[in-house]
Order: C-alpha cells, then sequence, then structure tokens
C-alpha cells in the first residue's frame, strides 16, 4: 500500500486545491484530510458521511455544584487560572483546563469529576473520487496529532476492505505535532510552496523535518510565475536538499473560480494550468513508482 501525502511549510500555499486536483487523477485512491484543526478538503469533494465516530482524549474537570461545599481550597492550585467563583459557586472553564487533576486530588470533599474529554469527529464518507477518511478537532480542543493517527489508520483499513492500494492525503501546514504525525511512515511527501520569502523559509524547514524522518520527498512550486526568480532559487536548494522536483504550476484565477463553484480545476475548466497539474501528477506517480 502506497501512501502520498501533500503538506506545505505555510499555510495558503494552494495545497488543498492541488491535492483534490491529484484526487481526481489517481486511480481507485482512498483520500484522507489530516489537516483536523481547519480541515476543508470537503468543500471541494463534498463527501457523503457514512460513518460518524466521536474522538476522545485528555481529560477534563467538571465541579458537582450540589455536592461542592464552597470551601475554594481547588482555585489557587489551578495553575491555568480555569477555576472561577461565579454567584457563591466554583466552575471550571472547559477551555482553559488543561486536565493536570490538580483539583481532583486536593477537593476534600470529591466533588470534582474527572471525565475523558470529548475534542472532535471523525467520519468515514464517500466522494465522486472514492472513499475518504476526515475529522474535525473542536475548537481549542487538543491532540490534533493522536486525531491524525486515528484518521490514518481507519484510511488503511478502509483501503485494506476494498482492496485499495493507494492513499492519498492532505496534510497540515507547518512542522508541528499533526504534521509529523500526518507524514511519518508515509510513501512520499508531496511539499506544495510558493515563491514568496516566507514560502522559501518554510519550504527548507519541512524538507528538514522530511529529511530527519526519512521520508522521501518531491517539491512543487505553486504560482511560480508572480516570482520567478524566488522560484529559481528555490528549486535549485530542492534539487541539492535531494528533493526530487515534480513541477511547476502558474498563477491563474480559474483555481478561485473553481473552488467557488466546489469543483476541482480538472473539472470545472480543461485550461493550461490543468494541463500543468496533469503533468506535475505524472512526475508525482513516475516517483513514488520508484520507491
Amino acid at each position: 500500500m502506497k501512501e502520498i501525502v501533500v503538506v506545505s511549510g505555510k499555510g495558503g500555499t494552494g495545497k488543498t486545491s492541488l491535492m483534490a486536483a491529484f484526487a481526481s487523477l489517481a486511480k481507485n485512491p482512498v483520500l484522507l484530510d489530516c489537516d483536523v484543526d481547519a480541515a476543508d478538503l470537503h468543500l471541494i469533494l463534498s463527501p457523503d458521511i457514512i460513518e460518524k465516530h466521536i474522538f476522545k482524549s485528555g481529560q477534563e474537570a467538571i465541579i458537582r455544584s450540589n455536592e461542592c461545599i464552597r470551601c475554594g481550597a481547588c482555585q489557587p492550585l489551578c495553575r491555568f487560572d480555569a477555576i472561577t467563583r461565579k454567584n457563591d459557586a466554583y466552575q471550571i472553564n472547559k477551555h482553559a483546563c488543561e486536565g493536570c487533576g490538580v483539583c481532583v486530588s486536593f477537593c476534600c470533599s470529591r466533588a470534582i469529576d474527572f471525565h475523558e474529554r470529548t475534542c472532535g469527529e471523525w467520519y468515514r464518507s464517500g466522494t465522486r473520487y472514492g472513499p475518504m477518511v476526515h475529522a474535525r478537532l473542536f475548537p481549542g480542543a487538543e491532540n490534533s496529532g493522536k486525531l491524525v493517527t486515528v484518521v490514518r489508520e481507519a484510511a488503511r483499513k478502509t483501503a485494506g476492505e476494498r482492496g485499495l492500494d493507494l492513499l492519498l492525503s492532505d496534510g497540515p501546514p507547518g512542522i508541528g505535532c499533526p504534521v509529523i504525525a500526518s507524514i511519518t511512515g508515509a510513501s512520499m511527501v508531496v511539499v506544495v510552496t510558493e515563491p514568496t520569502m516566507s514560502g522559501e523559509h518554510d519550504m527548507k524547514r519541512i524538507l528538514e523535518l522530511a529529511r530527519q524522518l526519512a521520508v522521501p520527498y518531491a517539491v512543487l512550486i505553486n504560482k511560480w510565475d508572480i516570482n520567478s526568480e524566488n522560484t529559481a532559487r528555490m528549486e535549485t536548494y530542492a534539487l541539492k536538499s535531494g528533493a526530487g522536483m515534480v513541477g511547476r504550476i502558474r498563477y491563474d484565477r480559474v483555481v478561485t473560480e473553481a473552488q467557488r463553484a466546489g469543483k476541482t480545476v480538472m473539472e470545472y475548466n480543461n485550461s493550461d494550468i490543468a494541463a500543468e497539474i496533469r503533468e506535475g501528477w505524472e512526475h508525482i506517480w513516475d516517483l513514488l513508482q520508484k520507491q
């Protein structure tokens, strides 16, 4: 089973738009959206949810007000200022609570519950390009890396059940925990970047991360024509770092038009940019076969 993860060192490079276009070109893939903190692949692929599952991780404290004796011992012990007093009653702000459990341990009346925290949901869905596994982390919730792992495991299970051998994943931006959870053990990482100073800086960081994790990587420069000088310099750096160059994609407003229509570029318009995306996918596929 092969797994391609499309990532970017920063947000806004066009990663998800290109990932959706690749989904339309791949043969029988299982699609993943591992950008659980800000998932948006569903806006283009319009998945029909088949299964919905609750994601729980960590714990949170909840005061049972009817049993609380109002001693206030817990409040100064909370280093996250999550416990407040209002109308002679103590309560815990669930967004500020870090689940450390100190208040639970020192409550003399044993009036604080310590429940497993519900952090989000994950889904098995169907799309016009194949099955999709995706998720949504609730605002302020933690453990996005763990949720990414849940999504990847469910996708592999789906692929096994259906006899499919390609996982195509829309990864998160940056180099943090959810990115590490998305690319570890993958067959290939495709880094989508843009020829700006921040794009160049963050491309270098994600390439270094992939190198440390021993994951094969390739680079695709999106909107290359907004700065051809930066593009050439970034390509030189990527090649020296051992990356495969899989193409350049020009800037074209047709991408935005396709997004507004809820379509991939390949569906929306048989334009020059569609040909460049197709060529980029063919290069990615060729590199994958050599792994």
